[in-house]
């Protein structure tokens, strides 16, 4: 059934994408073009898989009771999104730290939990605190921070063109409200 659904929504994409290709003054039957259509719906539809994925079970999949209570970081997560509001591409790394209070969980599931989220239309600013709140509401620990880096396709292909600029932005809860906890975050992550 749900195959089905997916086929489904791929060939009426596909019709759109066709149909903007002529809107574009293109020629959707020309050689090179033909197949376009199929492949931006296979792309979109796998670029936005992060809609149908549970973050919040991914990391329940790995939990497990430890006494663990000092920093765990996963560093340079990367990542790809699409900015909601061109649809073009901006790409990066994360970088995500909790500190257990009772359960730790799988470090890969950390990195899924960044990949749900940026495959969804986002924006940089809401990917970082979805992933710093699916975090902290799953596994309640002591503090959650989360920081990403990024480049954005929308400044460096049209607009202002800028194509060195990165993006960076931080969100954090619990004990990384004390500076100190903040600071050997950063460090660590910059080594």
């Amino acid at each position: 059934m749900i195959i089905e659904q997916q086929e489904e929504k791929k060939l009426v994409i596909s019709s759109h994408v066709k149909e903007i290709l002529s809107l574009l003054e293109e020629d959707p039957a020309r050689e090179g073009l033909v197949k376009t259509p199929d492949r931006v719906a296979k792309a979109l539809q796998y670029l936005t898989k992060g809609y149908s994925q549970d973050p919040q079970k991914i990391l329940k999949a790995a939990l497990f009771k430890e006494n663990y209570r000092q920093m765990v970081i996963v560093k340079d997560i990367d990542l790809f999104s699409l900015c909601e509001h061109h649809m073009l591409p901006f790409y990066g790394k994360a970088h995500v730290a909790y500190i257990p209070d009772g359960y730790v969980t799988g470090l890969s599931k950390i990195a899924r939990v960044v990949d749900v989220f940026a495959h969804r239309l986002q924006i940089q600013e809401r990917l970082t605190t979805q992933i710093k709140e699916c975090i902290q509401n799953t596994l309640n620990p002591l503090g959650v921070m989360v920081v990403i880096e990024a480049q954005h396709m929308c400044m460096q292909m049209r607009g202002v063109e800028k194509q060195n600029s990165i993006t960076t932005t931080s969100d954090f809860t619990g004990v990384f409200n004390q500076q100190k906890t903040r600071e050997e975050f950063i460090n660590l992550i910059k080594k």
